[in-house]
């Protein structure tokens, strides 16, 4: 039997637990804080289910980067962040709510062409 357990989790954050691990830190004022744990503490999370958001550290996304961090926001899992050993902590949060001055993702494909 399937059992559900409610969450208070508005959206979650995965962090790539891999390149955190090769930079044995890299953020923070000494650089030496995790990402996963910077977010937390920026975002002023609650610890497990009470928080409003999640930030999970997972084993490997499989990108690996040199010096920097894999990110997903799962509210928008087709945008993975890099994060660079030393970002500025505000501005991965700002990023993180949507404050993201990127231009949007390319157009996809189509099978046929269009006439002009």
């Amino acid at each position: 039997m399937i059992r559900v357990l409610a969450s208070r989790w508005q959206g979650s954050v995965l962090v790539c637990g891999k390149c955190s691990k090769k930079l044995e830190g890299g953020f923070g004022d000494k650089r030496r804080t995790s990402l996963a744990k910077l977010l937390r503490a920026a975002l002023g999370l609650k610890k497990g289910r009470k928080a409003d958001r999640g930030v999970v550290e997972v084993k490997c996304l499989g990108v690996c980067p040199k010096n920097a961090v894999v990110v997903i926001d799962a509210a928008k899992p087709d945008r993975w962040m890099l994060v660079p050993a030393g970002a500025d902590v505000g501005e991965i949060v700002t990023t993180l709510r949507g404050g993201d001055a990127s231009p949007p993702s390319p157009p996809r494909v189509e099978d046929g062409l269009k006439a002009a």
